[in-house]
């Protein structure tokens, strides 16, 4: 039954591509144009350490899709600090933040809260910030503001914090699945009363990142991380 499987998966795993591709010509990146280039061996995956995937061509098409495109965004995802001028559309801003709306969020508080800036408030915020901190502003050509409601109970406050981070998260992992660049960052100023204000963040929200969106202006790859031996602990 598998083996009928495996030969399901390989034949739709030819038809897909996985990653961010590396043609200069092709800007964006949804589900159905993705990288051959990355992809990696799905019959391997269902010999290998990977749980089997249903022996059904929908199964098997579920479980190429959700590996092909998920796992390859995560290890593939980096920080990009180069953007090209170009502003991101109004309309591909949404389908991102909408994203964000669906990650782990204990009791559903929806914490959440996102600010685009635009051209007025940015300026507002360059001129608290200072030359130095406000040529960092520029960078890319679409800014989001992040910031998560605080709870009275100082349980659900931490974990609406980690809810919100997850959701900055998944603004990026979107944006690179769509063959954007992103840029998590905390800037100063945004710790100061006078940036808070300039972006409209109120004292009962908590500011979270300052996320840089935009297209790539060069290739980048994603940095080696620490092995799993280091990170993973199996308890008795």
């Amino acid at each position: 039954m598998w083996s009928c499987a495996t030969s399901t998966i390989s034949a739709i795993a030819t038809s897909l591509t996985t990653g961010i591709c590396r043609n200069p010509g092709i800007r964006r990146v949804t589900s159905s144009v993705i990288c051959r280039e990355r992809l990696p061996s799905t019959r391997a995956s269902v010999g290998g350490s990977h749980a089997a995937p249903p022996a059904t061509t929908a199964g098997a098409r579920r479980y190429v899709s959700f590996h092909m495109q998920v796992e390859e965004a995560i290890r593939t995802r980096r920080t990009h600090k180069a953007f090209a001028p170009e502003p991101l559309p109004r309309e591909l801003l949404d389908e991102l933040l909408d994203l964000a709306r669906w990650v782990p969020n204990h009791h559903l508080t929806n914490p959440w809260r996102f600010r685009v800036v635009g051209p007025g408030a940015l300026a507002a915020l360059k001129r608290i910030a200072g030359p130095e901190a406000a040529a960092k502003l520029d960078r890319a050509p679409s800014l989001v503001a992040v910031s998560a409601k605080r709870s009275d109970d100082s349980v659900q406050d931490e974990e609406d914090l980690c809810a919100t981070a997850c959701a900055t998260y998944a603004v990026l992992l979107a944006a690179h699945s769509r063959g954007l660049a992103g840029y998590w960052r905390t800037p100063a100023v945004l710790r100061t009363e006078e940036g808070r204000e300039a972006l409209g963040i109120p004292r009962d929200e908590r500011f979270v990142a300052l996320i840089h969106l935009g297209w790539p202006r060069q290739e980048k790859d994603a940095p080696e991380r620490l092995p799993q031996r280091d990170v993973v602990t199996y308890l008795d």
